[in-house]
């Protein structure tokens, strides 16, 4: 038996990475318990978060500043 993460899209399951099987294959759907999209947009960005050192963070901001626009209407 192999899982398979899909979604709902208020008429068919759609599968959210490629899908080995045949057509008119029978499958056992589970729902799962709607998470709301605050925690996981949350649980995500912790995901990714991360720290940089202090001279990092200068060396960042004064690549920055030396890309500044010079003129007001310049993209």
């Amino acid at each position: 038996m192999t899982a398979v993460k899909a979604y709902y899209n208020g008429k068919t399951f759609v599968p959210q990475n490629p899908v080995s099987a045949e057509i008119n294959q029978e499958a056992i759907v589970t729902f799962l318990e709607p998470q709301p999209l605050g925690a996981f947009k949350k649980e995500r960005l912790l995901s990714l978060a991360g720290s940089i050192s202090h001279n990092d963070y200068l060396e960042m901001e004064k690549a920055l500043e030396e890309t500044e626009k010079v003129y007001s209407n310049e993209w």
